[in-house]
């Protein structure tokens, strides 16, 4: 993920006021450790019901003002990615959370209930999405697994399951993080996992993109900051530099830039060079990331309709266009069969729906500079709009496109050969070597395809090498889904990182994971009724309304937001009729 809050070197101070004030911050929240640490369980879960009510009275607020820091208007048909992405998201985890906690007050396990089973590979699956009933209605035909690391036994899985909430007494001290500046969700969710899984109270300072939004979350977390286990701060580089090396901090967490991490981790210029040499990193405290990487969208070939080719290339272009391709997860390479027979009339597809999305306004700092940088490595691309559709030919050299995050309005296309189990083991292998980073994999299958690959198919799911996996689905799902994980897939260290290190959200609290995986429908409603869907999932769901070409996405996501937050069936019953007119 793209970030602009450098770290700056360690010499470049902040004046005597700003570093009293953040002191101060630091201070208070050592106090509030304390009062965390006498807390119960019991306690912590009514404590995040309050937040709940808080954050479901300031949704409305936090998503209008998410939508205008970002160019949209008041009737933009795309400002319901803002309720999305911000408040339903953090009401949905605060659900999970809450849901975990009241099981280990009572006695039982966070697992309890949840199905668990075997991945390949002998490893631990946890059936972790939907567990409530509500989700199995609005999001039928959606289910989501966390494989632990192989090794992991499902005993062991349970035994673990709480992480710092078996302990609640042990305080994790107070940590840093350094948050996100493009999904509004993102540094409360970080927030709240820190609190959960490691006891830290928390210090978060906000990047200067979502300075407009610091005076609704103080309204929202106010159960969390008034007890002192939550201060929010603004500023620049050189506030993060101070904070990170400050000794009362005893934990890092950014989610950002490969190159932000390094500059926290081993310093500025040659010094970082010589550090990287010796391994002694200028950071001396334990550091955790979300950094983001080119995700793949793998498309198996098999035998579509035309409403199939239609619904999966704008599947595709919300991938990439979802909150202009600002996205760490944003799908960027789209590897296709160059064997299928319909491969051209996908193409076609994917360029009409890719170009008739609604446009919007480039919004993150140094967008037009990397749209810039991907015309000019590839200046026979599509300009379609606002966005740049890049198709790889055998004349073509793949590279800047497999391996730069442009983090923007970039898609790209590229071939490998086969047809059924050849082309999907080449286009996972394609993948995990070609690709920069290892966040997040697409995977787009036909019920009847899936269904001939028998056990290969879920053979080669287990060799794609990313911590977020989706099945006829995006990975946003994974995002967003709060008892599924998030994170970079393991074995980044501090001098390669990679795609990052740790997950966040995982509100069943489990220990060594390894990977989510979320399956979705292949068609939607009607055509996934069971007559017509030759065997696939069902779901009530017709486009989506994270879609962006979705005609009543905005009213529908808002309407899902506010039933979350309220749970007023009558409002429900009235998004459902927007949502089928999608």
């Amino acid at each position: 993920m793209t970030s602009t809050t450098a770290a700056a070197p360690a010499t470049s101070g902040i004046d005597g006021v700003d570093r009293a004030r953040l002191d101060a911050a630091i201070d208070q929240l050592g106090q509030g450790s304390r009062t965390w640490t006498a807390m119960s369980v019991g306690q912590r879960a009514t404590l995040l019901q309050a937040v709940r009510t808080s954050v479901g009275a300031a949704a409305e607020e936090w998503a209008r003002t998410a939508a205008a820091s970002k160019g949209l208007g008041a009737r933009h048909p795309l400002r319901g990615e803002e309720w999305l992405s911000g408040p339903y998201g953090t009401l949905g985890a605060l659900d999970a959370y809450i849901q975990t906690l009241e099981r280990l007050a009572e006695g039982r396990n966070p697992l309890e209930g949840i199905r668990v089973d075997r991945a390949p590979g002998g490893r631990t699956r946890v059936h972790a999405f939907p567990l409530t009933g509500i989700d199995k209605a609005l999001l039928s035909g959606f289910t989501g697994e966390v494989w632990l690391e192989p090794g992991t036994a499902p005993r062991a899985a349970r035994a673990g399951a709480g992480l710092a909430q078996r302990a609640p007494e042990e305080s994790g001290g107070v940590g840093l993080v350094l948050g996100a500046g493009n999904v509004t969700s993102i540094p409360i969710l970080d927030v709240l996992y820190e609190l959960l899984a490691h006891n830290r109270t928390v210090l978060l300072k906000v990047n200067p993109t979502q300075d407009a939004l610091v005076a609704v979350f103080e309204r929202a977390f106010a159960p969390l900051i008034e007890p002192g286990f939550l201060r929010i701060v603004r500023g620049g580089g050189d506030v993060g530099a101070y904070l990170t090396a400050h000794r009362e901090l005893v934990h890092v967490h950014i989610t950002g830039s490969a190159a932000t991490f390094d500059a926290i981790t081993w310093g500025p210029g040659s010094a970082a060079t010589r550090r990287r040499r010796e391994n002694r990193p200028q950071l001396k405290k334990p550091i955790t990331a979300e950094l983001g990487g080119v995700s793949p969208i793998i498309v198996v070939p098999g035998e579509w309709t035309e409403a199939d080719l239609t619904f999966q290339a704008e599947h595709i272009a919300t991938m990439r266009l979802q909150n202009c391709g600002h996205n760490c997860i944003a799908g960027q390479v789209v590897i296709m069969s160059s064997d299928w027979a319909q491969g051209d009339a996908f193409r076609a597809a994917l360029r009409h729906a890719y170009a008739k999305a609604p446009e919007r306004p480039l919004w993150y700092p140094g967008a037009s500079g990397r749209m810039q940088q991907a015309t000019d490595d590839y200046p026979d691309a599509l300009v379609l709009g606002d966005r740049l559709l890049i198709e790889i030919d055998a004349e073509d050299d793949a590279t800047a496109l497999q391996n730069t995050e442009y983090f923007a309005p970039v898609l790209g296309v590229v071939e490998v050969a086969g047809t059924g189990q050849k082309f999907l083991d080449a286009a996972i292998a394609h993948a995990n070597d070609k690709l920069q980073g290892t966040l997040g994999a697409n995977l787009l299958i036909d019920p009847a395809t899936e269904k001939s690959l028998g056990s290969g198919f879920e053979r080669a799911i287990a060799e794609l090498r990313y911590g977020s996996i989706a099945i006829n689905a995006w990975t946003a799902l994974g995002f967003i889904f709060p008892t599924l994980t998030w994170g970079a897939f393991p074995g980044n260290t501090l001098d390669d990182v990679g795609s990052g290190i740790g997950v966040v959200h995982n509100a069943l609290l489990l220990d060594n994971v390894e990977r989510s995986v979320v399956r979705g429908p292949f068609r939607p409603f009607p055509r996934s009724l069971p007559v017509l869907n030759g065997g696939g999932r069902f779901t009530i769901l017709p486009k989506p309304p994270w879609f962006a070409t979705s005609r009543t996405g905005a009213e529908a996501s808002e309407g899902l937001t506010r039933f979350r937050a309220t749970g007023n069936v009558v409002g429900l019953v009235k998004t459902l009729l927007q949502a089928l007119r999608a």
